[in-house]
């Protein structure tokens, strides 16, 4: 199963960008920090940082445990990294969300992870679909059929999530397998896109534009072009069934702020 990528990242009208993005295959992801300014980034990139290892000594097609203890090292080193710079008590976590390419059966497919509310979606021919399900209380609320789907990009609380890469040593990952179909395309994202953008939208972009890079970059322009109140940062990987694996010579493993 072949491969091509592209990712971008902007601050949006933050000071900081938060977010941490991975593209090294087999494995693709976004993670987006909290806890302050500093510590927000390192988790991020401790989150990434343990999933680019992983990717790097991957032998056999990895799975669901092999991701769960890559997050569980990068909870244990959020821990260890607050309780030297700022106490026991002080506290530091990140959303993570990506896709792993793996076999299932025998049969090439993508192992999606999530932990809070980044996301993965799943573009094949004209149906755009999320995969992920948020890990935040207004998706509780939804679920729980006392707020309108519809009402949930605004809602007050939209930005609590329920579940972190840092805030307690146990990670609570969700995983869905996918066939891995040549012409399907991936999205990993944060908060930062679905804040700004409808998914129609997001959908429109990704249908018009072939190369993943390009698609990267028009969705984190058009999210700041809307007003981009958090960082945004972007995964597109294509599934393709004659093209060896390869990236845009501009994209980097981690997107800096304002790429």
């Amino acid at each position: 199963m072949d491969t091509r990528w592209g990712m971008a990242t902007d601050t949006g009208h933050r000071s900081v960008n938060e977010d941490a993005a991975l593209a090294h295959p087999p494995v693709f992801a976004v993670a987006d920090g909290m806890g302050g300014h500093a510590r927000g980034d390192m988790a991020s990139r401790s989150a990434v940082d343990a999933l680019r290892e992983l990717a790097e000594h991957a032998g056999a097609p990895l799975t669901a445990a092999d991701v769960g203890a890559a997050l569980t090292r990068a909870a244990e080193q959020i821990q260890a990294t607050m309780a030297a710079e700022a106490g026991p008590d002080a506290i530091a976590g990140t959303t993570v969300a990506g896709a792993v390419r793996t076999e299932h059966a025998g049969e090439p497919a993508w192992l999606v992870l999530n932990v809070g509310d980044s996301r993965v979606y799943r573009l094949r021919g004209t149906t755009f679909e999320q995969v992920s399900v948020d890990h935040s209380l207004v998706q509780e609320m939804v679920d729980a059929g006392t707020l309108d789907p519809a009402a949930a990009r605004t809602h007050p609380r939209r930005n609590i999530i329920t579940r972190a890469v840092g805030t307690d040593l146990e990670v609570e990952a969700d995983f869905f397998m996918l066939p891995a179909h040549p012409g399907d395309r991936l999205l990993m994202c944060t908060d930062g896109l679905v804040g700004e953008l409808e998914d129609q939208e997001i959908a429109a972009v990704l249908t018009a534009t072939a190369d993943p890079a390009e698609a990267a970059a028009a969705l984190v322009a058009q999210a700041v072009a809307s007003g981009a109140e958090d960082n945004v940062t972007v995964v597109v990987v294509d599934t393709d069934d004659d093209a060896d694996d390869h990236r845009s010579p501009s994209d980097r493993e981690t997107p800096e702020p304002g790429t």
